[in-house]
C-alpha cells in the first residue's frame, strides 16, 4: 500500500476542510436519499471527530453525513483517479454524484475507491455517510452484555468496552490521487546485513501486462546502487546490495532513498519514493535484537487525543509529542490501542523511535454471539496494518490484541490463527499480543514476545507501594519462569490529578505517580530479561464517562491533555537521561 504522492507521474490533492454536516437522529437520510444531496447543514471541520465541535455532538455516535464538492484538479485528467480516506470511524458508506461507491467498516485504517469512470470536470459532489455506535460484534466492542468474567462492561457512558472516548468522524485526511494507467501496485521492503554490507529485498507487485523494465536507484550517504531488470511476472524481486552501510537505529535513524521506476522503451512511466532503514529484528532467548544488539526499550502508551479537534489529524500535536519524548528519553511507544497515522509513522522513521504497531482490537471477548464478526474484522485490520506499515524501519513488533478477556476457550484458537495470519503477512517482525492475564493468558505460548500490563500500587495495593513492588518483581519472575520469552510491560501507572499534592505521597497526588514509576523502573531495569517498559501514558486523555474517571478523564498522563509537565515527568528525565 503506497501511500499517494506527487511526482512527474502521480499527483495528489488533499480536499479536507470545512464540509457540510449534518445529524440523522431519525435515522432516515438513506430513506429520504441524502447521498444525491445534503440539505439543512452546518459546517464541520474534517479531519477532526466531530464530538466536540458541536454541542449536539457530545455523546451523539451517529449516524450523521457529510458532504463536500470539488472540481478534478489540473493534471488529473487522463489518469486513474482514487478517492483514500485515511480513518473514517467506525462505518463509512460513500457516493459521488449519486452513484455508492462502497463502505468500510472499522477505523484508524485508510480505504480506497477507484472513481476514474464516475468522476466528472466540475462540480463532483461526494457524500459520507457515518456512524460509530458501539455494538457487541464490532471491534472495538460495546453496549456488551454484563458478565463478571468481561471488565469494563456497563461501566462507561457511552457504553464502550475500552478506556478512551468512541470518537466519531472523518477523523484524518481526505486524498484524491492519481496513479498512471501501468503503475507500480506495490513495494514491499525486507532488509538485512552482512559484515558492512546492507542488503535491501524490494518486492514490486505491477500489472500482468507490464513487461517493461523495472529500476531501482537506492541514494543516501555518498552511495548510489543502482539495478534494474525486466518484469516477466506480477510480482519481481530485486536485492541491492550497499557497501558501508548506515544501520538504522535510535541513536542514528540512517535512512536512504529508493527510487523505483518503471520504464517502456526506455522511457519511464511511473515512479514512486520510499525512505528505507537498513536494520534487523529478531528475539533470541530472553532478548530483543536490533541489529543483533539486546535493546531495553522506554518508552509510553499513547493516545491521538486533543482538545476540540478528539482524534482529529493534528500535525503541531504530532509534532510536540515527539518532541516531549525526545525531552524526556524516551525511544519508543506502542500505537495504543490501534494504528496511528501514517504521518506518525513517518517522523518515527526520521526520529528513530522504535514502534509496536497495534491493531484497533482493544476490548474483545469470546462469547460465540458476534464472535465470527469480530474475528472477521481482526483479520481484516491484521492484514491492512501490515500493508500499510510494513515498509517502516521503527515499525519492530505487530501487536494483534491488548487486553482481550480471554478466559474463555474459543480465545486461545482465535488468537493462534490470528497470530499465524500475520507471520505469514509479515516474517521479519515478532508477532504479539498485549494481555494483563499474565500467567493465565494461553496465547503467549504462541507470540513471540510477552507483554503485560501490570497497575499494583493502583487497582490493587492501592496506596501500598512497597507490597506493589514485592507484587510486580514475583509476577515478572514467574512469568517469565512460564514462557521464557522476552517481557515488555506494556503498561504501568497512576493518575495524578495535576496540581494535587501530598507529603506523603497518596493517591491521585503528583508525588504517588513519580514514586510509583521510579519504583517500576528501577525493578524493570534490573531484570536482563526485560526489554521494554512503555509507561501510561504520556498525555491525559479523555474518556466517556464514569464513577472512576473525573470529567471524563484519565490523568494518568506524565503530562496534561495540553501537554504541561507533572512532577512524574521530570522525574522519568532524570532516569532516563541519567540528569
Amino acid at each position: 500500500m503506497i501511500y499517494p504522492q506527487s511526482n512527474s507521474h502521480r499527483q495528489v490533492k488533499d480536499i479536507s476542510g470545512f464540509w457540510d454536516f449534518r445529524f440523522d437522529r431519525k435515522n432516515e437520510g438513506l430513506k429520504k436519499k441524502w447521498f444525491k444531496g445534503l440539505a439543512k447543514t452546518q459546517p464541520l471541520a474534517v479531519p477532526a471527530s466531530w464530538n466536540d465541535q458541536l454541542e449536539e455532538g457530545k455523546n451523539n455516535l451517529g449516524p450523521a453525513w457529510y458532504q463536500t464538492r470539488f472540481d478534478l484538479p489540473t493534471g488529473f485528467k487522463d489518469k486513474r483517479v482514487f478517492l483514500r480516506f485515511d480513518s473514517v470511524n467506525f462505518l463509512a458508506e460513500v457516493w459521488l454524484n449519486g452513484i455508492k461507491l462502497g463502505q468500510h467498516e472499522g477505523g484508524h485504517l485508510p480505504f480506497v475507491f477507484e472513481i476514474t469512470p464516475k468522476i466528472k470536470a466540475e462540480s463532483n459532489l461526494l457524500v459520507v455517510r457515518v456512524e460509530g455506535l458501539l455494538k457487541p460484534d464490532r471491534v472495538p466492542p460495546g453496549n456488551v452484555p454484563f458478565d463478571p468474567k468481561d471488565a469494563f462492561n456497563n461501566t462507561f457512558y457511552p457504553p464502550a468496552s475500552f478506556d478512551f472516548f468512541p470518537y466519531c468522524g472523518i477523523q484524518r485526511p481526505v486524498l484524491l490521487y492519481t496513479i498512471p494507467l501501468l503503475p507500480i501496485e506495490d513495494v514491499t521492503l525486507s532488509t538485512k546485513f552482512k559484515s558492512s554490507t546492507g542488503i535491501v529485498k524490494t518486492e514490486i507487485k505491477t500489472e500482468n501486462n507490464f513487461k517493461g523494465l523495472i529500476r531501482l536507484t537506492l541514494t543516501g550517504f555518498g552511495q548510489k546502487v543502482v539495478k534494474e531488470t525486466r518484469a516477466l511476472d506480477r510480482q519481481t524481486t530485486l536485492e541491492l546490495k550497499v557497501p558501508q552501510v548506515r544501520l538504522w537505529n535510535p541513536a542514528f535513524p540512517h535512512l536512504y532513498d529508493l527510487k523505483i521506476e518503471l520504464l517502456d522503451k526506455n522511457q519511464p512511466i511511473d515512479q514512486v519514493h520510499l525512505t528505507v532503514g537498513i536494520r534487523t529484528i529478531a528475539v533470541k532467548g530472553s532478548k530483543l535484537l536490533l541489529n543483533g544488539k539486546s535493546i531495553q526499550m522506554k518508552g509510553f502508551g499513547r493516545h491521538e487525543d486533543f482538545p476540540v479537534a478528539g482524534r482529529g489529524y493534528l500535525p503541531p500535536v504530532i509534532i510536540r509529542d515527539y518532541d516531549l519524548m525526545r525531552w524526556i528519553g524516551a525511544d519508543s511507544f506502542r500505537t495504543t490501542h490501534y494504528p496511528y497515522s501514517d504521518q506518525m509513522m513517518d517522523l518515527a522513521d526520521r526520529l528513530g523511535f522504535l514502534v509496536i504497531a497495534e491493531t484497533p482490537a482493544v476490548g474483545l471477548f469470546f462469547k460465540q454471539e458476534g464472535l465470527a464478526n469480530r474475528q472477521r474484522l481482526c483479520r481484516q485490520y491484521t492484514k491492512k496494518l501490515i500493508e500499510r506499515d510494513k515498509n517502516h524501519p521503527s515499525v519492530i513488533a505487530w501487536s494483534l490484541a491488548n487486553e482481550p478477556h480471554s478466559h474463555r476457550s474459543a480465545a486461545k484458537s482465535f488468537f493462534k490463527n490470528l497470530i499465524q495470519f500475520a507471520r505469514k503477512l509479515d516474517k521479519t517482525r515478532p508477532v504479539t499480543l498485549v494481555s494483563y492475564l499474565g500467567l493465565k493468558e494461553e496465547s503467549f505460548a504462541d507470540s513471540d514476545l510477552v507483554c503485560v500490563n501490570r497497575y499494583y500500587g493502583w487497582y490493587s495495593e492501592p496506596g501500598r507501594l512497597p507490597e506493589a513492588f514485592e507484587r510486580l518483581t514475583k509476577d515478572l519472575d514467574a512469568i517469565f519462569k512460564k514462557f521464557k520469552k522476552p517481557i515488555l510491560l506494556t503498561e504501568f501507572g497512576a493518575d495524578a490529578i495535576p496540581g494535587c499534592h501530598a507529603n506523603p505521597p497518596e493517591m491521585f497526588s503528583e508525588e504517588y505517580q513519580a514514586d510509583l514509576l521510579e519504583g517500576y523502573w528501577k525493578i524493570l531495569s534490573a531484570k536482563p530479561y526485560v526489554a521494554g517498559a512503555h509507561v501510561w501514558n504520556l498525555c491525559d486523555f479523555k474518556t466517556a464517562q464514569a464513577t472512576h474517571r473525573p470529567s471524563g478523564m484519565n490523568y494518568k498522563g506524565v503530562f496534561t491533555r495540553e501537554r504541561q509537565p507533572k512532577l512524574a515527568a521530570h522525574r522519568l528525565r532524570k532516569l532516563w537521561k541519567k540528569e
